[in-house]
């Protein structure tokens, strides 16, 4: 995929940034880092699913023009929340994608799943610089996804650690000289768990991640290590790699965040603490940097840092996720769509954590992988894997 160039010189106005899906983890650190540049960036419009109450706190502070929650019933609530403060409040999935049509040139989007899609491809339609936390949006509709990129002549910034540091070390002029993509993954906390211990494990458990600071879906999603299948296929269509030159390795200490290993024997890696800051304000700056109140590296005092391969019997959502990559089509959409369903019902406490990935696969054999050339052909596979999903729990 080939990105626009750095352009020297710095915006005498502040950068006006839509953030969708500002109540989850990414949306607060983004909001975190605009607080502390007042003079860098202002607020557009803000997005949320239900968190009606944390919205308008933030569109208040923010002073943002735009607030949205997803869920249309919360209207009422967000209004006489927003009540004097002269911020436009709507609601429903339609009002969201009004968000991200607003004019405000980054767009983080942030929406956890594959209900931002739309709001984002809206924003990337419009030539915005998006700043891409939803792996979604790759997964269900890659490619034609990356094509809008391009015929919009929009940017896309990738905000996930793992690919923010291979945007930072990968070189897009020379690609054929890149030998592969590594993509490190913490492990999870159930990285040493046998499975005899994993069939018991509690939602409580499976979403305190021993790293990172992050919301309830991606938390399971990198306990079964379905996050890094995702980041796989994300990879795939973010640089210009075969897909067999992507690969994962389990580090523990999470301080590599990946690496770019090149025809001369030189592994370029991006390294830092584990806070989502670092890559965010990477994406919202480019292509300059600022500062963050990340905790600074120290090496000496992490003392040793380890690696090890990923375990396909203890975690084979990575077989499955490469396995949707290879067959293509509509296969990684259903995968992401019976992934969120299964992790939903988990989460809910109907069904258990292995069977998370049990219910991926059995969807994945139901359901023949087809071609999708359109959002509507997208929009059908999806569907039809969460009610295949939801009948097999």
């Amino acid at each position: 995929m080939s990105l626009p160039q750095a352009q020297p010189g710095k915006s005498p106005e502040p950068r006006r940034v839509t953030v969708l899906g500002s109540t989850g983890s990414v949306g607060c650190n983004t909001l975190d880092l605009i607080k502390r540049q007042p003079e860098s960036f202002s607020v557009e419009a803000l997005t949320a699913n239900g968190s009606f109450e944390l919205l308008a706190q933030q569109a208040k502070e923010m002073n943002a023009r735009f607030a949205v929650v997803a869920d249309a019933s919360k209207y009422k609530d967000l209004k006489d929340a927003l009540v004097g403060s002269g911020i436009e409040a709507a609601a429903g999935p339609d009002a969201v994608v009004e968000a991200a049509a607003r004019p405000a040139e980054i767009v983080m989007a942030s929406i956890v799943g594959a209900a931002g899609l739309k709001p984002t491809l809206t924003a990337v339609r419009r030539g915005a610089t998006i700043g891409l936390a939803n792996k979604e949006c790759l997964v269900s509709a890659g490619e034609i996804f990356i094509n809008e990129v391009r015929s919009s002549d929009a940017t896309l910034l990738p905000v996930d650690s793992e690919h923010s540091a291979i945007f930072q070390v990968f070189d897009f002029d020379q690609p054929e000289k890149v030998e592969r993509i590594i993509l490190t993954a913490s492990g999870g906390p159930f990285r040493e768990f046998t499975l005899e211990q994993m069939e018991n494990v509690t939602p409580e458990q499976a979403v305190a991640h021993p790293n990172w600071d992050m919301g309830a879906k991606i938390s399971v999603d990198s306990a079964t290590m379905m996050n890094k299948g995702l980041e796989l296929i994300e990879a795939f269509h973010l640089f210009p790699v075969a897909a067999d030159k992507i690969e994962i390795l389990v580090h523990p200490q999470s301080v590599i965040h990946s690496m770019v290993d090149y025809i001369d024997g030189s592994v370029l890696a991006q390294l830092g603490t584990p806070d989502m800051r670092t890559p965010i304000a990477y994406a919202l700056a480019w292509p300059h940097r600022i500062s963050t109140p990340a905790e600074r590296l120290s090496l000496d005092e992490v003392g040793t840092l380890t690696f090890e391969a990923p375990d396909p019997v203890r975690f084979p959502a990575l077989r499955l996720a490469t396995e949707a990559l290879q067959m293509g089509g509509s296969a990684p959409t259903l995968m992401n769509a019976a992934n969120e369903i299964a992790v939903q019902r988990f989460l809910e406490g109907k069904l258990d954590f292995l069977g998370i990935t049990r219910v991926v696969e059995k969807v994945l054999k139901k359901l023949p992988a087809g071609p999708v050339t359109d959002l509507d052909g997208v929009a059908d596979a999806d569907t039809e894997a969460r009610s295949v999903a939801d009948s097999l729990i």
